[in-house]
């Protein structure tokens, strides 16, 4: 587990984050391509456990816990899989259904997402990627605050589940918590099922 004070330059956050993602860079390749197998396994398995019909995942960047063979799987078992696309810097992301012939496209920050013309969908279950977590939930991104936005829109229309992907190395003793900041439901690693609720 990572561990630190916040007392480096900068915020408490950039601090973890920053030592959260030099962590994640380290994770061999057999760890990962052994993590996307469980990623996928257990997505498709908490999703029929949960009767979602729609679930969003996300196109890995930058070394994130890899998704796509989650992608596949939620299509196999006939689930409306979706990934998310960015509107603009201050708003909410959608999410866009995608299927594994359909086309992607180049979105801001180096992010991949399916195409303006696929169909819009609401998901029952989010799979988040992160920089960083504790065990109450608390999660740090990247800074821009895109997923705590599209969460807090999500959550006050309907239920949701929201799953964050990370490597063991990514958790932090404790995130502080900021008025906007969403909750993580669940987390994921190659090693644990965390439940985050009260």
């Amino acid at each position: 587990m990572a561990k630190g004070n916040g007392k480096a330059a900068g915020s408490p956050k950039s601090f973890l984050r920053k030592m959260a993602l030099e962590q994640r860079s380290q994770v061999s390749d057999e760890v990962r391509e052994a993590f996307q197998s469980r990623i996928a396994i257990e997505g498709v398995k908490i999703a029929r456990q949960a009767l979602a019909r729609n679930v969003a995942a996300y196109w890995p960047i930058r070394g994130e816990a890899d998704a796509q063979a989650l992608i596949v799987a939620l299509n196999y078992h006939e689930f409306v899989a979706a990934l998310p696309a960015m509107v603009a810097m201050d708003r909410p992301l959608v999410f866009r259904q995608w299927k594994s012939r359909d086309p992607l496209v180049e979105g801001p920050f180096g992010t991949i997402e399916p195409s303006s013309r696929a169909r819009e969908v609401l998901p029952d279950i989010v799979f988040v990627p992160l920089a960083a977590f504790d065990r109450r939930g608390h999660r740090i991104g990247y800074g821009a605050g895109q997923y705590d936005r599209t969460m807090a829109e999500l959550r006050s229309t309907k239920q949701i589940i929201a799953i964050g992907l990370a490597f063991s190395v990514q958790e932090v003793e404790d995130i502080p918590a900021e008025a906007h900041d969403q909750r993580l439901d669940f987390i994921l690693t190659e090693t644990e099922f965390i439940d985050c609720r009260d």
